[in-house]
């Protein structure tokens, strides 16, 4: 099964949609590995946005995201970090289509609710970023058999 974070941004914590937004990738059928709440430091999110570094807004970026807690998750399923990049929908809240969660959530670019990996290889090192490995936890879904198909898993 693939593995992929989401962060809770500031936003999503002030506006009070953490459990919304964690419903829908439940319900969805992802199965929630591990979560924990933490602050964020300039040198990690230094670290994490770097492929942003040259952009104008990088340090307005850095600074929403210090500005309360976040919560890191790390959601488990096949095919999780297409999922999770399609549910949240496009980055800018103003242009995500209804039904995702920064369509139904968002107005901004920024204060857009949810940080999610937007690949395989960028999500195993943003897990690695955030988590520690006994953070992140295996076990069996009930669930799993009316997820998926036998063949699917």
């Amino acid at each position: 099964m693939e593995k992929t974070l989401v962060i809770l941004k500031p936003s999503c914590l002030q506006r009070g949609l953490v459990g919304e937004v964690t419903k829908r990738f439940e319900q969805k059928g992802l199965r929630l590995a591990g979560m924990k709440m933490c602050r964020l430091t300039d040198e990690v999110l230094s670290e994490h946005y770097a492929h942003l570094a040259e952009r104008p807004f990088f340090q307005q970026l850095k600074d929403a995201m210090m500005i309360t807690p976040v919560i890191v998750c790390c959601f488990e399923g096949v095919g999780a970090v297409e999922v999770v990049r399609q549910m949240a929908g496009t980055t800018n809240g103003r242009k995500a289509l209804p039904g995702t969660i920064r369509g139904d959530f968002a107005m901004s670019s920024q204060e857009n609710i949810v940080h999610t990996s937007d690949s395989i290889e960028n999500a195993a090192i943003e897990l690695k970023r955030f988590f520690k490995d006994e953070e992140i936890f295996d076990y069996k879904s009930a669930a799993t058999a009316f997820i998926y198909a036998a063949d699917e898993v």
